[in-house]
């Protein structure tokens, strides 16, 4: 993930995970694979090496030195258009004449978000593991701070871009550049889990009012219910930045002592498990 991608890293993260799951048609400079959109080769303009596309139609109007592979979409090479490889398709009218759903590129769009969603869903629990005494204080934060965890959230967001900006100017503590964004990062993902843990834990009470589920069986129950409605049209992106902002504002919280809260420490709820 050049210096201006890891300064801006955060705030990709958090564009990535809300971007529309819709195709849209982007003109393109160079070879390499795309997901869920149409491409096109302007004409008079050179690619030189393979194309592949999943998702979406490849228009081709110029010339391309290479291969042009296709998943779930169609070639059309314009009058014009050179492909000196050769072309594949795989899915598009052909497999939609037996299958409808198989050279549909929302659907396409949508299995590539459920597996963007699936890998950050094992980031998640591997954090989990890795740090649960911590997600558990981040847990306990946004149960009893849930407006000042959003409010830290966002005033974490908004640092990150000014923090890096500095740090940057000072040459001498560039190094701290990366060393932020994975702080920054880390937050992020013990926070969603601490979020994903409470979601999962209540509604394993609505179901089964008298019992109490594992923190694990509560994260994994939690993360299914958040992925599924991080993928709904038209809201998903706005309950994806909910989720990291007030996530990330919990994971902040965690780090500093109840006193300074203004609140006393109570025992954190749940099954024990050793220190971190």
């Amino acid at each position: 993930m050049n210096l201006l991608r890891l300064l801006l890293l955060p705030l990709f993260f958090v564009v990535l995970l809300a971007a529309p799951a819709a195709a849209h048609t982007v003109s393109i400079a160079h070879g390499g694979s795309y997901w869920g959109k149409d491409v096109i080769v302007e004409p008079d303009q050179v690619i030189d090496g393979n194309v592949t596309v999943f998702g979406g139609d490849a228009v081709i109007e110029g010339r391309v030195n290479g291969d042009v592979t296709d998943f779930g979409g169609s070639i059309d090479t314009r009058p014009g258009g050179i492909i000196t490889g050769t072309t594949n398709e795989y899915g598009g009218d052909y497999l939609s004449a037996f299958a409808p759903l198989a050279g549909s590129r929302a659907l396409m769009a949508e299995n590539y978000r459920m597996l963007e969603r699936l890998s950050f869903s094992v980031i998640i629990v591997l954090m989990f593991l890795i740090f649960p005494v911590r997600v558990r204080i981040a847990l306990e934060r946004l149960e009893r701070h849930p407006g000042l965890s959003s409010a830290v959230g966002t005033l974490t967001i908004v640092a990150i871009i000014p923090l890096a900006i500095l740090l940057l100017i000072s040459i001498v503590l560039i190094p701290l550049i990366p060393v932020e964004v994975i702080a920054v990062m880390a937050a992020a993902f013990i926070g969603q889990a601490a979020l994903g843990i409470l979601v999962g834990r209540r509604l394993y009470e609505l179901i089964r009012p008298h019992a109490t589920p594992s923190p694990l069986g509560a994260l994994v129950l939690g993360l299914v219910v958040i992925s599924a409605a991080e993928i709904v049209p038209a809201v998903g992106g706005l309950i994806t930045m909910l989720v990291i902002v007030v996530g990330l504002g919990a994971a902040v919280l965690a780090f500093i002592r109840d006193g300074a809260l203004g609140t006393a420490r109570v025992p954190i709820a749940g099954p024990p498990m050793n220190p971190a």
